[in-house]
Formats: C-alpha cells, structure tokens, sequence
C-alpha cells in the first residue's frame, strides 16, 4: 500500500521510533513512482539519525535532501537553511522527518507558517519496543507535547513498532493492540503498520494496510 495523502507529509514521534528510516523510505516510494520528491530533515537533535547523513542513497534515486547545515560533522546546533520554506511552499511531493519529542518539534514551529499553508498530513509514528513508549498514554502525552511545540495537529498515527534485526512477524501482531490503543485515545485513524522487507508477509495478512519498508538506518555501532 501507498500511506501518503497529501503533498506534504510531516513525520514525527518519540526519539528511536524509527522516523528516518520511515521517512526515507516514503521518500524513495515516492521517487519510484516518478513523482519528483524531496525530503527535509528538521532532525537538529539527533547526531546520529539524521536524514542528511543518507544523502548519497537518497540522490542517486532522485529524491532531493534538504538538511541542516553541518548536519555531517560533529556540531550539536546545526541551522536549518533557507531552503526548507520554499521547498515546503512549491508544488512537489514533499516528507518532512523532524526530530524527536518536543525539542525536535521546536525546528517543526519555525515553519509553522509555511507547512499551515501547504495543509500537511503530521504522521505521528508509534514504537511499542521504544523506551518511555511502552504504553499508550505515554505515547499520548508525548503527542500532545509536540503538538504543543509545533503548533501542529497530528492527522494519523503510524505504528512503526520493531525490534531492529530482531524484528519478527510476531513483535509486529503483538504490537497491534497498543497502536490501535494510542489510535483511539487520540481519536486519530491508525493509518498504516510497518515491517521490514524479508518478514513472512502471509503471516501479517489479518493486519490491514501493512507497508513494507527497508531497514536503512543503523547506528554507528551496527
């Protein structure tokens, strides 16, 4: 399935939910369908899980990357550039990977205006596995959080529940429940389910609207 309904598409969540490696792969989902697409990394929290650092994979399937300044070396405040208003404001298919909690939303309402004007989907991603996550009203409170920041209104939740290489078709059936539970606490439509390339997908098939996604990102130490 192809999760995206709008132009733009804001992805956000709790640190290590996995919102880079979504982001990436919704941008080059959408590259493979020619459309021409560009990806924003807002993430100026995170040294080690940025979109920019994937800016090579990224340009040589034609998505565009727009990235913090210095968001390869070893500064802990890059800036964001210019480019990223005009980028958001043009007519292209547009993914917006913001950095996590709170503090990454910060970047996020900077733009405020810009993105309020392009109308943009806000993904909410959910990890069951993640720490400070592990039960729907944690996920809540960090939602309303970046709600808060960002000025903001999130349009769907995506459960992007894994357990890095040791993912299996069960960590995703057993993390159902608690997306459904963040789904309907926050009254937002539980839009998609994530798993990893290479998992039995006839095991999967009771999960609705489930998208298939590349393991990309790794940390330094993987």
């Amino acid at each position: 399935m192809f999760p995206l309904e709008r132009r733009v598409t804001v992805v956000c969540g709790h640190y290590g939910t996995g919102k880079t490696n979504l982001s990436i792969n919704l941008a080059l989902d959408c590259a493979r369908r020619g459309e021409d697409v560009s990806l924003v990394d807002l993430d100026v929290v995170n040294p080690y899980f940025r979109s920019a650092d994937y800016a090579d994979v990224l340009t040589e399937n034609d998505v565009r990357v727009v990235g913090p300044n210095f968001a390869n070396t070893n500064l802990d405040t890059p800036s964001l550039p210019a480019a990223v208003r005009s980028t958001i404001a043009e007519g292209s298919r547009v993914i917006v990977d913001v950095g996590g909690d709170d503090a990454g939303a910060t970047a996020l309402g900077v733009y405020y205006r810009t993105l309020t004007e392009a109308e943009p989907d806000v993904v909410y991603v959910v990890n069951r596995y993640r720490s400070m996550t592990t039960h729907a009203d944690e996920a809540v409170q960090i939602l309303a959080e970046i709600e808060a920041m960002s000025h903001l209104k999130a349009t769907c939740v995506a459960n992007n529940s894994h357990l890095k290489r040791e993912t299996t078709e069960a960590t995703i059936l057993d993390s159902m429940g608690f997306a459904e539970e963040v789904a309907s606490a926050t009254g937002l439509p539980l839009r998609f389910t994530t798993a990893p390339r290479g998992l039995d997908f006839s095991q999967l098939n009771k999960i609705p609207d489930i998208y298939p996604v590349d393991v990309l990102v790794r940390a330094p130490w993987e």
